[in-house]
């Protein structure tokens, strides 16, 4: 194990780790369906789709959260002071 303590994950953090189960899970039961021989031309292109969009979704939310952090940076620092 990771030595992560999931009681301390942030919401955002919860949804990505729940989402990225989810591909697993999706991944499997894709694996499990496929016939025999045939696992890896049906899995490899599923975990290449879900990987992509777990870094857009990742990223989005990063981007969003840095967006609100250097609104917050940018109220505390007050008005600017003009020489």
């Amino acid at each position: 194990m990771s030595g992560m303590d999931w009681a301390e994950l942030t919401p955002n953090e919860r949804l990505i780790a729940d989402q990225e189960v989810m591909n697993f899970r999706t991944l499997n039961a894709a694996g499990d369906a496929a016939a025999d021989g045939a696992v890896l031309g049906i899995a490899e292109p599923l975990a290449v789709k879900q990987g992509r969009e777990a870094i857009r979704r990742t990223w989005e939310m990063s981007l969003q959260w840095q967006d609100v952090d250097v609104e917050k940076k940018a109220h505390r620092a007050g008005p600017a002071v003009a020489e």
